[in-house]
């Protein structure tokens, strides 16, 4: 992080910007993106830009997932749960929370990751696309200010750019988890391992690069049954013991009778990349990618009858209150997934008056199956009546083309950015019943959703430096977006949804003003609309009456505007940043009840205001005091609160869901030569809430959103050439929090790695 901030400030000299030939470098304010590399970004940036190494991922983080990357820098946190997490790791922004997976961008190699198809936990972006091992950088793009992306990137652009070699190279690497865990009746240690290999060269006009991992993990329990005691009866069942007393995230008191969606994985990654040189001056490439996942979910009751037996099922007593325990209670679940990613572009760099690319990607679900009884256990682990979720054949595909346009030169007035995007979605989710959730076919429907929708744009922006210490930059989006073949469907009937569309503009604006040769003022602002997503528009219900529930398919898109101040101020061996942010968002998009109408109606609903500011702070340094001490840290302020929602009065005035009003991270690292590393880190995420009217105060408790402060450390040593040896510990201090489903706790990590 330190070296890639320092890099990108030292750029705005002309004898650094000529100095670089590989990365990232800023100048004014703006940042241009050299070497052959495929890369999601446009060629100047109006935005700020934070970022990562290769070496210091090395350094500082214990990287067991590709999101990992992310864990230190400003404003960002991934809602990563266990290793491995690949349905609820989410990521979130400075003005936008846990629940809100849409409103952020995630690339590799310019190859889209994020997951559109829905907004919150179930959606997060694939990750597994991507292995620690194979990143050579990650750059992170806050605020929606650059016309080549849209709504989406609202909170932030995160874009992986994955190594792509120039001689031959080998690596491999072998990692071993180990976390004991302590929560409620469960106390069980997990336990994980890792291994992965890669090769690549370039021969001539040809580069190729090869890079499989295997990665079979224990994860700690995630959901947790509960009875409130008030809602218990007259006793009649079987006295129980082993029920846990607790407090829910209202405070009120409950029981917690047992552990669930406690997931043993295992992913296989396989990724092949291959370059041709058609000419000094143009690259074909193209990406495969392969991601398979099979996994376990298995509860663990804390319920023990007279004879110590657990109990899963059936009429129980527990201090005198009674209770009936449903078949499902304790839910078990298969998956089997298997999903495909291709990317391919053409892409020139003659850094003359014209250069262009052209690129499209396809994501694949190949294969998606979710298995589950809807009989009690222990029974259903033998076999017995479940249900089936299919979501094979939903993905989403890509086209892009680009010009940039140099009618001065590369250090000319005018640098003019300009093409056409299509990003196009499809959800295909279907249930059915089936006689042996271990293994049978799928028989009766039980419900289904599906739908399409497209979104096509034309963008542009001009570089333009009108002075020797001014830089502004111009752009305007245009999109036009469609929804179609919207269907929700129960066992019997089925709701079709008529085809929507709309048109949309989206200005942008930035202004950059070199004070000082180590100072740069920077104002951006800039519109963005995130539109509905498919499964916020179709994934629902169907009353009896053939109404639809749960689901709203005129639901509008979010528009936000978005503007930030910042200030960089280079120093010797350091960069010190201070940034005020501001967001309006109206017609944002969130679960609640509807009290206007009678009954209420709960779904995903247009809330009508939501206003957000902040204060940013980002200190970044080598060599601090003594040679080989490295710092990076980042404090924030953010007030974020809904000011206008008709529909749910109470929320007005309160907090936006999963917005701290304070984070902050650190991270110090000591480097005894070459061969050497010691790295302390820490991160703190203030109070924060669940619930729009913010009703759940207790946030140390299951379903709740706490605060948290969790230190990590990590050292690395080179005992022989080609050798890398690692020992870290994440949550050093072995913090208990929570978002919703509890965090890890302490976590070692072991790793050996060889590179040729």
């Amino acid at each position: 992080m330190k070296k890639l901030a320092l890099t990108l400030l030292a750029a705005i000299s002309h004898a650094a910007l000529a100095q670089d030939q590989d990365g990232p470098v800023k100048q004014l304010g703006t940042v241009t993106i050299t070497g052959l590399r495929p890369t999601s970004l446009p060629t100047q940036i109006p935005t700020t830009i934070e970022g990562i190494t290769r070496a210091e991922i090395e350094h500082s983080i214990n990287a067991t997932d590709a999101e990992d990357a992310l864990k230190y820098l400003p404003s960002l946190l991934v809602r990563k749960r266990y290793i491995g997490d690949y349905n609820h790791a989410v990521p979130s922004t400075r003005a936008s929370g846990t629940g809100n997976s849409a409103r952020s961008m995630v690339y590799a190699d310019g190859i889209l990751l994020s997951n559109y198809l829905g907004n919150g936990a179930n959606f997060a972006p694939r990750w597994g696309m991507v292995t620690p091992e194979e990143i050579e950088r990650v750059d992170v793009l806050y605020g929606p200010f650059s016309a080549a992306y849209g709504g989406n990137s609202v909170g932030a652009v995160v874009d992986y750019v994955t190594r792509m070699p120039t001689k031959f190279e080998a690596h491999a690497k072998f990692g071993f988890t180990h976390q004991p865990f302590d929560l409620y009746g469960t106390h069980e240690r997990y336990n994980g391992r890792q291994a992965s290999a890669s090769l690549g060269n370039r021969e001539g006009r040809w580069s190729w690069f090869i890079d499989v991992n295997r990665s079979s993990n224990e994860g700690q329990p995630l959901t947790f049954p509960t009875r409130y005691l008030s809602a218990g009866a007259a006793p009649g069942g079987a006295p129980v013991i082993g029920a846990v007393l607790g407090q829910d995230r209202t405070n009120r008191a409950w029981y917690l009778l047992g552990a669930g969606t406690q997931y043993d994985t295992v992913q296989d990654h396989v990724k092949v990349k291959l370059a041709y040189d058609l000419t000094p001056t143009l690259r074909a490439s193209y990406t495969l990618g392969v991601w398979q996942n099979d996994s376990e979910g298995r509860p663990t009751s804390y319920l023990r009858d007279a004879a110590g037996t657990p109990v899963y099922s059936g009429r129980i007593d527990i201090d005198g209150r009674g209770y009936t325990l449903g078949a499902t209670d304790f839910n078990a679940s298969n998956e089997e997934l298997r999903h495909l990613m291709h990317g391919l572009s053409v892409k020139s760099h003659s850094k003359g008056v014209f250069d262009w690319e052209l690129a499209a990607s396809l994501y694949d679900y190949d294969q998606d199956l979710l298995r589950a009884p809807t009989i009690a256990l222990p029974a259903a682990l033998k076999g017995g009546a479940g249900r089936i979720v299919d979501m094979s054949g939903t993905g989403w595909n890509t086209f892009a083309a680009k010009g940039i346009w140099r009618p001065y030169g590369v250090a000319g007035a005018h640098i003019v950015e300009f093409g056409y995007q299509r990003e196009a979605y499809k959800l295909a989710s279907i249930e059915n019943a089936t006689g042996d959730w271990l293994g049978g076919a799928p028989g009766a429907r039980n419900q289904a959703f599906s739908g399409r929708t497209t979104t096509q744009a034309l963008w542009g922006q001009d570089t333009w430096k009108f002075a020797p210490s001014w830089k502004a930059v111009l752009g305007v989006r245009v999109e036009r977006w469609q929804a179609r073949d919207g269907r929700t469907s129960n066992a019997a009937t089925t709701v079709a949804h008529g085809e929507r569309s709309g048109s949309y503009v989206s200005p942008k604006m930035a202004l950059a003003w070199q004070v000082l040769p180590s100072w740069v003022l920077k104002a951006s602002a800039g519109r963005a609309v995130r539109m509905p997503t498919v499964s916020e528009l179709y994934q629902g219900g169907i009353s009896g009456s053939g109404t639809l529930i749960n689901n709203d398919p005129n639901l509008q898109p979010e528009r936000s505007w978005t503007g930030e101040l910042s200030a960089d101020r280079q120093l010797d061996k350091g960069l010190l940043r201070l940034t005020a942010f501001a967001e309006r968002t109206s017609d944002a998009l969130y679960s609640q009840t509807n009290v206007l109408v009678t009954p209420n109606v709960t779904n995903v609903q247009n809330v009508g205001r939501i206003e957000t500011k902040g204060l940013e702070v980002a200190y970044d340094a080598d060599d601090v005091g003594v040679d080989g001490l490295d710092l990076q840290s980042s404090v924030t302020w953010t007030e974020s609160e809904i000011t206008r929602n008709d529909k749910f009065p109470a929320s007005v005035g309160k907090w936006q869901p999963r917005i701290p009003r304070w984070r902050a991270t650190g991270v110090a690292t000591y480097r005894v030569g070459d061969r050497l590393a010691y790295s302390l880190a820490a991160r703190y995420s203030g109070r924060q809430f669940s619930t729009l009217d913010n009703s759940d105060p207790n946030g140390f408790a299951y379903q709740g959103a706490s605060r948290h402060f969790t230190v990590d450390g990590r050292v690395t040593w080179k005992p022989v050439k080609h050798w890398t040896v690692a020992v870290g510990v994440d949550n050093l201090n072995n913090y208990q929090y929570w978002n919703f489903h509890p965090y890890s706790q302490r976590t070692w990590v072991l790793e050996a790695r060889y590179d040729l």
